[in-house]
């Protein structure tokens, strides 16, 4: 079985080396895009972000054993900080997942950073394609806990996931604009220690006096460790999917994000055309001239896009 018609018929071992073609930018990744892109679309996408230490990875591997219940298919991609030795994820995530992992239902992936500051990898985005057409009805994007810089979680999701927790600095974390815009659904978890009521009154009312959304992200208290809660995440998932649904901005959003599926290859196109570009002698010489301070940057820009556009 080829890795497409593997990743249609929804093939765990298909899925996996397509997504390992994507992560490692192997050539055969496009061409197994252009097959599969046609049956994606149908896979709910659910991000989760938040302050490393809040609990986020225990806290996945709950929602997903809740979500894969009767035959209902869960794909959890894990991103991991990238290990400065391999290049690969440290495979933190899937440790903690381990129980979860072990359900037919659930497939796990972790993902290294590969240097990416928002707590996602480029690679993500296509990764969950490749879930999407082998038939998951759900796919959980969890980040690797970069902070405010989280924010590039919403870009992948449809319904976007804010974990906090008491005693951890969140309370001030809530107020940062970056973070409080994005959410969907907040989370307090570890609800069972000091300060997770006072914890989430600040966000309830962070959330009330900033938010002029038509939707209203709920605060909701839970505790992963004890598996308390959970159902109220997934039940205002689906709240929040509806509300997507009914107002016609579920329809946006996916022509929102095939947008941005075209423009993040194009970025990393012209990134290596252009990188290409400065290798060449002429532009070489340019990039010295810079160095000497004989120049400026913003020059050898307008020379680089000037060459590189009027190109036949």
């Amino acid at each position: 079985m080829d890795v497409r018609a593997g990743v249609l018929a929804g093939d765990i071992r298909s899925v996996a080396r397509g997504i390992s073609w994507v992560e490692n930018d192997d050539p055969r990744a496009a061409e197994l895009i252009r097959g599969i892109y046609p049956s994606t679309g149908r896979a709910y996408i659910v991000g989760l972000t938040g302050s490393p230490g809040v609990g986020k990875s225990t806290l996945v591997s709950r929602m997903a054993a809740l979500m894969a219940t009767g035959k209902r298919k869960v794909g959890v991609l894990a991103v991991d900080p990238t290990s400065p030795f391999s290049g690969g994820a440290i495979l933190g995530d899937r440790v903690r997942m381990f129980d979860v992992a072990l359900s037919p239902n659930v497939y796990i992936r972790s993902m290294g950073t590969r240097g990416s500051l928002g707590g996602i990898s480029r690679a993500t985005r296509m990764a969950s394609r490749v879930l999407d057409a082998a038939g998951f009805d759900w796919v959980l994007v969890e980040t690797v806990g970069a902070g405010q810089s989280e924010v590039d979680v919403h870009d992948v999701a449809y319904t976007t996931v804010v974990v906090m927790a008491p005693g951890m600095g969140d309370e001030i974390q809530a107020m940062k604009a970056g973070i409080m815009e994005i959410g969907d659904v907040f989370v307090v978890n570890k609800a069972d220690r000091d300060g997770a009521d006072r914890t989430a009154a600040q966000v309830a009312s962070i959330v009330q006096l900033s938010d002029e959304r038509e939707w209203h992200p709920p605060v909701l208290k839970v505790s992963a460790e004890l598996n308390q809660g959970i159902e109220s995440i997934i039940e205002a998932i689906g709240q929040h999917k509806s509300f997507l649904e009914h107002s016609g901005k579920l329809a946006e959003a996916k022509a929102s994000m095939a947008r941005r599926d075209v423009l993040e290859i194009l970025r990393a196109r012209l990134s290596e055309d252009l990188q290409h570009e400065l290798d060449q002698p002429v532009l070489q010489e340019k990039l010295d001239e810079v160095a000497n301070r004989h120049s400026d940057p913003y020059t050898v820009v307008d020379t680089v896009f000037e060459q590189y556009w009027r190109k036949p």
